[in-house]
C-alpha cells in the first residue's frame, strides 16, 4: 500500500505562486509515475502534470510554462511549483502515484488551491 499526503495549498492572489508537496509512504518501491490532478467546480478531474521515475514530464496545455513538477525518489516526494497562478487554477489538487506492480493508482486526500483577490 501507498499513502500520499499533500501540503502547500491555500489562498493566493492571481499572478502569485504556490508550491505543493506530496509525501509518499508505505510501499514506495512500487511507485512508477507520479502526478498531480485537479478538480474544479463543475469540471471533471484533469491531469495537471506527471513525472516518471526517470524524470520525464508531461503537462496539461493550460499549465505549460507556469507549473513545474519534480520528484525526489530518495525522499519519496513529488512537488508542483505553480507560478503565475490564474483564477482558473482554483481547484482541489490531488497527488497521484501509479504502481504497475500492484496495478493500482493511489490518491492523496487533496489540497485546496484558491486563486482569488
Amino acid at each position: 500500500q501507498v499513502q500520499l499526503v499533500e501540503s502547500g495549498g491555500g489562498l493566493v492572489q492571481p499572478g502569485g505562486s504556490l508550491r505543493l508537496s506530496c509525501a509518499a509512504s508505505g510501499s514506495t518501491f512500487s511507485i512508477d509515475t507520479m502526478g498531480w490532478y485537479r478538480q474544479a467546480p463543475d469540471k471533471e478531474r484533469e491531469l495537471v502534470a506527471a513525472i516518471t521515475g526517470s524524470g520525464g514530464t508531461n503537462y496539461a496545455d493550460s499549465v505549460k510554462g507556469r507549473f513545474t513538477i519534480s520528484r525526489d525518489n530518495a525522499k519519496n516526494t513529488v512537488d508542483l511549483q505553480m507560478n503565475s497562478l490564474k483564477p482558473d487554477d482554483t481547484a482541489v489538487y490531488y497527488c497521484n502515484a501509479d504502481s504497475r506492480l500492484y496495478r493500482m493508482k493511489y490518491w492523496g486526500k487533496g489540497t485546496l488551491v484558491d486563486v482569488s483577490s
